[in-house]
């Protein structure tokens, strides 16, 4: 008895030291990805910016393709050029109906949102195991959606996305965009050129899998030379820079021995015939693909008793919806509200290093005066209009004007931002350049202003401390505020 009671004890403090053991591996990842983000924002930071006056842009690049439109905010490198100081780029594409946006990848980490329509998404991870498959008797195939795909066919990740959905795409990671809805598919896309993942340039690169968007990929290097010395555009200048997918630059017959295919097949992977551009439209009937639909999904996810410990980098999830009212972080319902999406609740941001932020102004309603801890904010308008004021670090205004539908705005890190929403309400998409990207009001309930003592906002501003009250109580809501009553009375 005396020997099973020490075993006994052996064996449970061995798994108490154990279980203790993982549990520190587990509070060091977010030590280890804070570390990492640190080594990335170094490489961000460009000691050059200024940020002298902020300005909110149009896209400045528009491509026509066959099955729609792509429309670019391009980098221009230099040191007033808030896109460039932030690291990212931003891109707009709008589907037609069947519709297909090719197969590509990036060099960068991406995040796109759907602004519009529904479609089907598909990701292409190396190393990844082809998990999606129709047999006549595979037990596998149970549950899954079918459009007379082949019976034997398999591939990797397929997704239906809507409106709402935000989805992560690791630096690398081949992808596309179908629509098979009855409505124009509409993205907004922003591309992390400034993260660590990307050893090239400070610009985006898409690799091509299929097509010969030669009009993208010209205009893409006009940009890109305009932004290099002259002496780069003079050796440049006596190159002649083919156009077309990856498959293009290689020997045909290369090529074809590679997938052991014959040489006429390997021509038409090379597509130099080709001028659709990115975007084609699918011939004959609808895309045959298969994929689980969005409910059984859902359900699949609900009912499953995941530990945590059972995702790995294959099965990561790489969309969220980010647009449910019942998920909103902050909601009042006079005022708004703000969904975030973050390394908690998407766990694939981690290794992107990304938040994003959706937010939903009424109208009147107001943002809080706040600013990012640690990130710089890209804004993207959806819908409706706001007054928007930022202020630097010397307490000089940036920026005050009108933000509006279609529009992209860069808020860097530290610098203090208002909205206020228009009669029509306001609507954003925002990604940050943090995993975990915080904010801090100053004003409000959980601001900083509150959090002071009042003796020391009397001193500071030379008021009484019954003033100094009134600043501190004068709100009681969070981050998201309501038209004020002498707001109301005033207008």
């Amino acid at each position: 008895m005396a020997r099973s009671s020490t075993s006994l004890l052996c064996f449970t403090l061995f798994s108490l030291l154990l279980s203790h053991a993982c549990f520190a591996q587990i509070e060091q990842m977010p030590q280890r990805s804070q570390r990492g983000g640190q080594q990335r924002q170094q490489h961000r930071w460009q000691s050059q910016c200024q940020f002298q006056r902020l300005n909110a842009r149009q896209p400045n690049r528009r491509v026509e393709c066959e099955a729609g439109v792509s429309e670019y905010w391009d980098i221009q490198n230099t040191e007033d050029d808030e896109l460039h100081c932030a690291g990212v780029e931003t891109a707009r594409h709008t589907i037609q109906r069947r519709g297909l946006l090719l197969p590509s990848f990036l060099n960068a980490p991406m995040m796109f949102y759907v602004i519009q329509g529904r479609g089907i998404h598909g990701a292409v991870i190396p190393g990844c195991p082809e998990t999606f498959e129709r047999g006549t008797s595979s037990p596998s195939s149970r549950g899954y959606r079918s459009e007379g795909a082949s019976s034997d066919e398999q591939h990797q990740k397929v997704r239906e996305i809507k409106e709402g959905d935000m989805v992560a795409m690791p630096a690398g990671v081949a992808d596309w965009v179908y629509n098979n809805g009855d409505s124009p598919l509409v993205l907004i896309a922003f591309v992390d050129v400034g993260n660590q993942a990307n050893q090239l340039d400070q610009f985006s690169r898409r690799f091509h899998l299929a097509g010969n968007p030669h009009r993208e990929q010209k205009t893409q290097q006009q940009v890109r030379a305009r932004s290099q010395s002259r002496s780069q555009l003079r050796r440049e200048s006596g190159e002649q820079t083919p156009n077309g997918n990856i498959f293009s630059g290689f020997d045909t017959r290369i090529l074809a021995e590679s997938f052991n295919v014959d040489t006429e097949l390997a021509h038409k992977l090379q597509n130099r015939d080709d001028m659709r551009e990115r975007i084609v439209r699918v011939r004959g009937e609808d895309l045959q693909i298969i994929a689980p639909s969005r409910i059984q999904e859902e359900e699949r996810r609900h009912y499953s008793r995941d530990n945590g410990l059972e995702e790995t980098f294959c099965t990561l999830r790489l969309r969220q919806n980010i647009d449910r009212p019942s998920q909103a972080d902050i909601f009042n319902p006079r005022g708004g509200r703000l969904n975030t999406l973050n390394n908690y609740n998407l766990p694939i941001l981690r290794f992107l290093q990304l938040t994003a932020e959706r937010g939903v102004l009424y109208k009147n309603g107001m943002m809080a005066p706040h600013f990012n801890l640690d990130s710089h904010s890209v804004i993207y308008v959806t819908r409706g209009s706001a007054r928007l004021q930022v202020v630097d670090d010397n307490g000089r205004n940036v920026f005050d004007g009108e933000l509006r539908e279609g529009q992209i705005f860069v808020v860097p890190q530290n610098f203090a931002v208002v909205k206020k929403a228009s009669a029509q309400g306001f609507e954003w998409i925002a990604v940050k350049t943090n995993d975990n990207a915080m904010r801090n009001p100053l004003a409000g309930k959980v601001s900083a202003m509150r959090a002071m003592p009042d003796d020391v906002l009397a001193n500071a501003f030379q008021i009484s401390r019954e003033q100094a009250r009134r600043l501190k109580y004068g709100r009681d809501e969070i981050s998201v505020f309501s038209p004020s009553s002498q707001q109301t009375r005033y207008e």
